[in-house]
């Protein structure tokens, strides 16, 4: 079961990256929060959680270990599925989580998309002591590299807002509320778009 992997950045977009660890090309899925922190280019070093079904093996990469953990917690409940747990991720940082987990903040977790009620007070009910003890020993948030500048567009962000399970017409709400430059990068445009659509 691989569990890390170093390599050189080959791909990356919102939702998965392709490491070159040694000429084989690793495709990872990835939440939002490992994204914004990933240099363009480059060697990087992803804690890995390999997911086997049935008639696939998934690899989800992520920056540190709490997101993995968290990963992992959030897998555990019946109904959450791996794409749902990177939704989660991708929505809110692990001591937010953590945070909101162990107090029953059923609003905060119900502002996530994917997770109605019954979802977030299933999630309180399993995971409040385990995401109490996961939380104690929470490292401080890495600062990762600062978001690189890449060619964008309305209709890329729009295409990544659906894939984290937003709406196409409340995205392209959402982005209407962004004042947006010339050459935006994707990420700018993601992060203020989801400020708007967590509210």
């Amino acid at each position: 079961m691989i569990a890390m992997l170093t390599g050189q950045i080959a791909y990356r977009s919102t939702d998965h990256i392709i490491l070159d660890v040694g000429g084989v090309g690793y495709r990872l899925q990835i939440p939002l929060s490992t994204f914004y922190a990933l240099p363009e280019t480059g060697q990087v070093q992803l804690k890995v959680h390999t997911h086997v079904k049935e008639d696939a093996i998934q690899l989800f990469g992520f920056l540190t270990e709490a997101e993995k953990n968290f990963f992992a917690l959030l897998i555990s409940v019946s109904g959450v599925g791996p794409k749902l747990a990177t939704t989660v991720l991708s929505h809110i940082p692990t001591d937010e989580l953590g945070q909101a987990l162990t107090d029953g903040d059923i609003a905060r977790l119900t502002a996530i998309p994917g997770i109605g009620k019954k979802s977030a007070e299933r999630l309180v009910l399993e995971l409040q002591d385990k995401a109490a003890t996961l939380s104690i020993n929470l490292p401080a948030p890495v600062k990762g590299a600062a978001p690189t500048r890449i060619d964008s567009s309305h209709q890329d962000a729009i295409s990544a807002l659906v894939n984290l399970g937003y709406k196409e017409n409340l995205a392209k709400k959402a982005l209407k509320g962004i004042e947006l430059q010339p050459n935006t990068p994707l990420e700018e445009i993601l992060k203020g778009a989801l400020k708007i659509l967590v509210k």
